[in-house]
């Protein structure tokens, strides 16, 4: 039997309360301990606590000790003799302890020698064995509810459509099978569905491989690495925020083949809500869809997602495409953490409008990364005012591979305090500029950060360079004067915190943030 939970206690989490004592001689006082119930069940091999333990000796406490079924546990000795200490006091059973009874003492003794114990009896229940693992597989039109007791596996493209919501508890670990094309496995949240996976960072929702040895209750396996992807597909969440395309106001989401009606994205709705997606890690994934293309699925694909879809706390570790891929929508997204993956760190599209704030993006020559940023604005005349704002990030190479940047086609929106370091031969920004036949300049990267509508305050990174594919060389190297003057290159400090990555993620179980 799998080992579930394991034990929690530190004496060294004593919390000292002193008191003076008169100068003359009091009587022999004795000591109190409460706090404590004498006997208490956990099922399941559940968790005891935590309580807080209180000792009190008005003489002065010299020592507090604990044994576990006779053993010792811990103890301290105070300096100064202080009259009251406490501790929070907390067990979590493990395999070793089903169907048993564990009996702790605690024994405290004052200055004068006067000693009191106090005993709590746990009485650990059987632990649940795992239910055998679900397959999920075609449309899910009603209501369901995944849960943390045991696998669920993708078998090709689920879909949550007809109003319903899939909820996902905290710890819940689903794997996608194998296959391409057709047969990719992929989660897609469709227009009219619900997202509710809310995870935490003890407990977060993993999305992984068939392939991936990771047990139910663990944060990773042990057999796949960050070089291992293309393993599975990924997560589609599709909205009815407005998006930007070359005709129309909708359109089939990429990496689901046109033939699946539900695929289908966009609207008039800026604020609406697909849901909530938190403290979700994605991995291994970025199954190739049409190889001759090269169209393959993202990590995580958002497709006119509104502003009310809650989004943060993400990781996508060692996918075979992007990261993330934002085509169109207004939802913002908090805490991203993007590792090596093959195309993309965050790729913007379509005139999204929402945020991203507080991220993290690794790109590595061993995955073939491309860009940290790919960023595109409006495709067509609807919708095409919408701007992005990318904001408290920082772009990374692990190994000097992958590029900085990549400001394409008329993107719009703003860039502010983002960091790249240790690209090979520097981090560089690239921004596209486009001209007429007569060399004339047409709307563009260039021609939007010179009007303002592209903006970067306070970014540091090597250099930045204009590009394009037109012979125009007199107007490009004037493009450049321009954007050289445009751009402040200074220092920045990137991602306001990376502490709320170094627990649950993938990359931090693997030691590599």
């Amino acid at each position: 039997m799998k080992k579930l939970l394991a034990i929690a206690f530190m004496l060294s989490g004593l919390m000292f309360i002193t008191s003076c004592t008169e100068d003359t001689v009091d009587p022999d006082n004795g000591v109190t301990i409460s706090g404590l119930t004498a006997a208490v069940s956990i099922e399941n091999l559940g968790t005891y606590g935590p309580v807080t333990v209180t000792f009190e000796g008005a003489d002065g406490l010299a020592s507090v000790s604990l044994t576990k079924d006779g053993a010792v546990y811990g103890d301290t000795t105070f300096t100064g003799a202080p009259t009251t200490a406490s501790l929070e006091f907390g067990y979590t059973a493990t395999e070793a302890d089903e169907d048993a009874n564990i009996v702790f003492v605690f024994t405290a003794t004052d200055a004068d020698g006067d000693v009191e114990s106090s005993t709590v009896v746990i009485s650990v229940g059987e632990a649940t064995p795992p239910r055998e693992t679900i397959v999920l597989s075609g449309v899910i039109d009603e209501d369901m509810t995944l849960t943390p007791d045991g696998f669920y596996e993708l078998a090709g493209r689920v879909i949550v459509t007809g109003g319903a919501t899939l909820t996902i508890e905290p710890g819940t670990i689903i794997k996608g099978r194998l296959g391409e094309g057709s047969n990719a496995s992929v989660l897609m949240i469709a227009r009219d569905g619900m997202i509710d996976a809310e995870g935490t960072a003890e407990k977060p929702i993993i999305f992984t491989s068939v392939n991936d040895n990771i047990a139910l209750g663990a944060l990773s396996g042990t057999n796949l690495t960050a070089t291992d992807n293309q393993l599975w597909g990924g997560v589609v969440i599709l909205g009815n925020a407005p998006i930007s395309v070359e005709a129309g106001t909708s359109a089939q989401i990429e990496g689901v083949p046109a033939s699946e009606p539900l695929g289908q994205y966009g609207g008039d709705n800026a604020t609406h809500s697909s849901g909530t997606f938190k403290y979700v890690s994605l991995r291994h994934g970025g199954t190739t869809i049409d190889p001759v293309a090269g169209n393959d699925i993202n990590g995580l694909t958002l497709g006119g997602v509104g502003s009310g879809t809650v989004i943060s706390n993400i990781e996508v570790f060692a996918n075979y495409d992007d990261g993330i891929e934002f085509f169109g929508g207004s939802v913002n997204v908090t805490n991203v953490l993007v590792y090596t993956v093959g195309d993309d760190g965050l790729d913007v599209d379509q005139a999204y409008s929402g945020t991203i704030d507080n991220f993290l993006v690794y790109t590595s020559t061993a995955a073939s990364s491309d860009e940290g940023l790919e960023i595109d604005g409006p495709e067509g005349s609807e919708n095409a005012t919408g701007k992005f704002s990318i904001k408290n990030g920082t772009i990374t190479s692990v190994d000097g591979g992958g590029s900085g940047a990549d400001f394409k086609s008329k993107a719009q929106g703003s860039v502010t305090n983002v960091k790249w370091a240790n690209f090979t031969g520097g981090s560089t920004v690239k921004i596209r500029a486009s001209f007429n036949a007569d060399c004339t300049v047409k709307t563009d990267a260039m021609s939007h950060l010179t009007a303002g509508d592209l903006s970067f305050t306070t970014v540091e990174f090597a250099a930045i360079k204009v590009y394009s594919d037109q012979d125009c060389a007199t107007e490009l190297a004037a493009a450049q004067a321009s954007a050289e003057a445009s751009v402040t290159i200074g220092t920045a400090t990137g991602v306001s915190d990376a502490t709320v990555f170094a627990s649950w993620t993938a990359a931090a179980q693997a030691g590599l943030l």
